[in-house]
Protein backbone atom coordinates (compact mmCIF):
# COMPACT_ATOMS: atom_id res chain seq x y z
CA UNK A 1 0.00 0.00 0.00
CA UNK A 2 1.39 3.61 -1.01
CA UNK A 3 1.90 6.15 1.49
CA UNK A 4 2.20 9.09 -1.12
CA UNK A 5 -0.85 11.56 -0.16
CA UNK A 6 -2.30 12.51 -4.05
CA UNK A 7 -1.77 16.28 -4.42
CA UNK A 8 -4.92 18.26 -4.76
CA UNK A 9 -5.00 20.15 -7.98
CA UNK A 10 -7.68 22.58 -8.50
CA UNK A 11 -10.46 22.07 -11.12
CA UNK A 12 -8.43 24.39 -13.95
CA UNK A 13 -5.58 22.49 -13.20
CA UNK A 14 -7.21 19.66 -13.68
CA UNK A 15 -9.72 20.76 -16.85
CA UNK A 16 -5.96 21.54 -18.75
CA UNK A 17 -4.44 18.50 -17.69
CA UNK A 18 -7.54 16.22 -19.15
CA UNK A 19 -8.22 18.98 -21.69
CA UNK A 20 -5.10 20.83 -22.81
CA UNK A 21 -5.02 24.27 -24.96
CA UNK A 22 -2.15 24.27 -27.95
CA UNK A 23 -0.95 20.81 -27.50
CA UNK A 24 1.31 19.38 -30.50
CA UNK A 25 4.29 20.04 -32.81
CA UNK A 26 4.12 22.98 -34.85
CA UNK A 27 5.20 22.44 -38.70
CA UNK A 28 5.73 25.92 -39.11
CA UNK A 29 7.29 27.50 -35.84
CA UNK A 30 10.08 29.58 -36.34
CA UNK A 31 11.84 29.06 -33.13
CA UNK A 32 11.53 25.92 -30.70
CA UNK A 33 12.97 25.01 -27.71
CA UNK A 34 13.45 21.68 -25.09
CA UNK A 35 13.55 21.87 -21.60
CA UNK A 36 13.76 19.69 -19.05
CA UNK A 37 13.97 19.55 -15.12
CA UNK A 38 15.91 17.45 -13.09
CA UNK A 39 13.78 17.97 -10.12
CA UNK A 40 11.26 15.92 -11.50
CA UNK A 41 12.35 14.66 -15.08
CA UNK A 42 9.41 16.38 -17.06
CA UNK A 43 10.29 17.76 -20.22
CA UNK A 44 8.62 20.47 -22.68
CA UNK A 45 9.02 20.93 -26.21
CA UNK A 46 7.91 24.32 -26.82
CA UNK A 47 7.31 25.86 -30.89
CA UNK A 48 6.37 29.45 -31.26
CA UNK A 49 5.24 31.45 -34.82
CA UNK A 50 6.37 35.41 -34.75
CA UNK A 51 5.50 37.85 -37.07
CA UNK A 52 8.44 39.31 -37.93
CA UNK A 53 7.49 42.87 -38.48
CA UNK A 54 5.71 43.29 -35.13
CA UNK A 55 7.68 40.60 -33.18
CA UNK A 56 4.13 39.67 -32.04
CA UNK A 57 3.76 35.95 -31.33
CA UNK A 58 1.19 34.67 -33.56
CA UNK A 59 0.83 30.78 -32.23
CA UNK A 60 1.99 28.84 -29.51
CA UNK A 61 2.23 25.41 -29.03
CA UNK A 62 3.74 22.73 -26.86
CA UNK A 63 4.47 18.70 -26.12
CA UNK A 64 4.99 17.66 -22.69
CA UNK A 65 6.08 14.57 -21.14
CA UNK A 66 5.13 15.15 -17.52
CA UNK A 67 2.84 15.36 -15.03
CA UNK A 68 -0.94 17.20 -14.45
CA UNK A 69 1.08 20.78 -13.08
CA UNK A 70 3.24 20.51 -16.18
CA UNK A 71 0.69 20.04 -18.89
CA UNK A 72 -1.81 22.63 -16.93
CA UNK A 73 1.29 25.25 -17.13
CA UNK A 74 2.45 24.67 -20.69
CA UNK A 75 -0.84 24.99 -21.83
CA UNK A 76 -2.06 27.98 -19.69
CA UNK A 77 1.19 30.00 -20.59
CA UNK A 78 0.67 29.28 -24.43
CA UNK A 79 -2.43 30.84 -24.26
CA UNK A 80 -1.08 33.70 -21.96
CA UNK A 81 2.03 34.77 -24.45
CA UNK A 82 -0.68 34.27 -27.82
CA UNK A 83 -0.67 38.09 -29.15
CA UNK A 84 1.66 38.93 -27.64
CA UNK A 85 4.97 40.68 -28.68
CA UNK A 86 8.17 39.05 -28.16
CA UNK A 87 9.27 41.25 -25.11
CA UNK A 88 5.63 41.33 -23.23
CA UNK A 89 5.76 37.43 -22.91
CA UNK A 90 9.50 37.31 -21.74
CA UNK A 91 7.59 39.08 -18.95
CA UNK A 92 5.34 36.30 -18.02
CA UNK A 93 6.94 34.43 -15.00
CA UNK A 94 6.07 31.10 -12.78
CA UNK A 95 4.45 32.83 -10.40
CA UNK A 96 1.78 34.57 -13.30
CA UNK A 97 1.24 31.37 -14.38
CA UNK A 98 0.53 29.74 -11.09
CA UNK A 99 -2.37 32.68 -11.07
CA UNK A 100 -3.35 31.97 -13.52
CA UNK A 101 -4.18 28.35 -12.72
CA UNK A 102 -5.95 29.50 -9.60
CA UNK A 103 -2.94 28.19 -7.96
CA UNK A 104 -0.35 25.48 -7.77
CA UNK A 105 0.73 23.28 -4.95
CA UNK A 106 4.22 24.43 -3.63
CA UNK A 107 5.88 21.21 -4.63
CA UNK A 108 4.42 21.69 -8.46
CA UNK A 109 5.80 25.43 -8.75
CA UNK A 110 9.11 24.04 -10.70
CA UNK A 111 6.18 23.05 -12.83
CA UNK A 112 5.63 26.88 -13.84
CA UNK A 113 9.38 28.23 -14.11
CA UNK A 114 10.24 25.20 -16.26
CA UNK A 115 7.58 26.68 -18.55
CA UNK A 116 8.63 29.84 -18.46
CA UNK A 117 12.51 28.64 -19.11
CA UNK A 118 11.35 26.98 -21.82
CA UNK A 119 9.44 29.75 -23.19
CA UNK A 120 12.50 32.30 -22.35
CA UNK A 121 14.83 29.75 -23.98
CA UNK A 122 12.71 30.00 -27.77
CA UNK A 123 12.76 33.74 -27.42
CA UNK A 124 16.44 33.77 -26.69
CA UNK A 125 16.81 31.45 -29.38
CA UNK A 126 14.50 33.50 -32.15
CA UNK A 127 17.31 36.40 -31.22
CA UNK A 128 20.35 34.37 -31.65
CA UNK A 129 20.94 35.44 -34.89
CA UNK A 130 19.80 38.90 -34.44
CA UNK A 131 20.91 41.63 -32.23
CA UNK A 132 19.65 41.15 -28.86
CA UNK A 133 17.44 43.34 -28.12
CA UNK A 134 18.01 45.66 -25.01
CA UNK A 135 15.43 44.08 -22.63
CA UNK A 136 16.72 41.08 -22.82
CA UNK A 137 19.69 40.15 -19.76
CA UNK A 138 22.48 39.11 -21.88
CA UNK A 139 23.07 35.82 -19.75
CA UNK A 140 20.41 33.24 -19.17
CA UNK A 141 17.66 34.21 -16.32
CA UNK A 142 17.09 31.94 -13.22
CA UNK A 143 14.05 30.06 -14.92
CA UNK A 144 16.26 29.40 -17.98
CA UNK A 145 19.16 27.85 -15.97
CA UNK A 146 16.49 25.72 -14.01
CA UNK A 147 15.05 24.67 -17.01
CA UNK A 148 18.10 22.67 -18.14
CA UNK A 149 18.28 21.47 -21.86
CA UNK A 150 17.97 18.01 -23.23
CA UNK A 151 21.55 17.49 -23.67
CA UNK A 152 22.80 18.56 -19.92
CA UNK A 153 19.48 16.63 -18.26
CA UNK A 154 20.84 13.82 -20.02
CA UNK A 155 24.23 14.82 -19.27
CA UNK A 156 23.55 15.06 -15.48
CA UNK A 157 21.52 11.55 -15.36
CA UNK A 158 24.25 9.67 -17.46
CA UNK A 159 27.18 10.96 -14.27
CA UNK A 160 24.26 9.93 -11.82
CA UNK A 161 23.67 6.72 -13.15
CA UNK A 162 27.63 6.25 -13.90
CA UNK A 163 28.47 6.92 -9.83
CA UNK A 164 25.88 4.74 -8.46
CA UNK A 165 27.30 2.24 -11.01
CA UNK A 166 30.84 2.36 -10.15
CA UNK A 167 30.21 2.57 -6.23
CA UNK A 168 28.06 -0.41 -6.66
CA UNK A 169 30.99 -1.80 -8.20
CA UNK A 170 33.22 -1.15 -6.00
CA UNK A 171 30.64 -2.85 -2.97
CA UNK A 172 30.74 -5.74 -4.87
CA UNK A 173 34.33 -5.64 -5.25
CA UNK A 174 34.95 -5.02 -1.28
CA UNK A 175 32.97 -8.14 -0.63
CA UNK A 176 34.64 -10.49 -3.05
CA UNK A 177 37.98 -8.88 -1.31
CA UNK A 178 36.02 -9.47 2.21
CA UNK A 179 35.15 -13.20 1.60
Amino acid sequence: MSSRIPLAYNPKVLELFRNPKNLGKMEDADVEALAGSIACGDMIAIYLKVDKETERISAATFESYGCAANIAASSIMTEMIKGKKLEEAWGVNWKDISDELGGLPSVKFHCGILSVGAMRRAIRTYFKEKPRPSWMPEEPTPDEKHALEEEKLLEILTKRVQKRMEARSRRMQETKENK
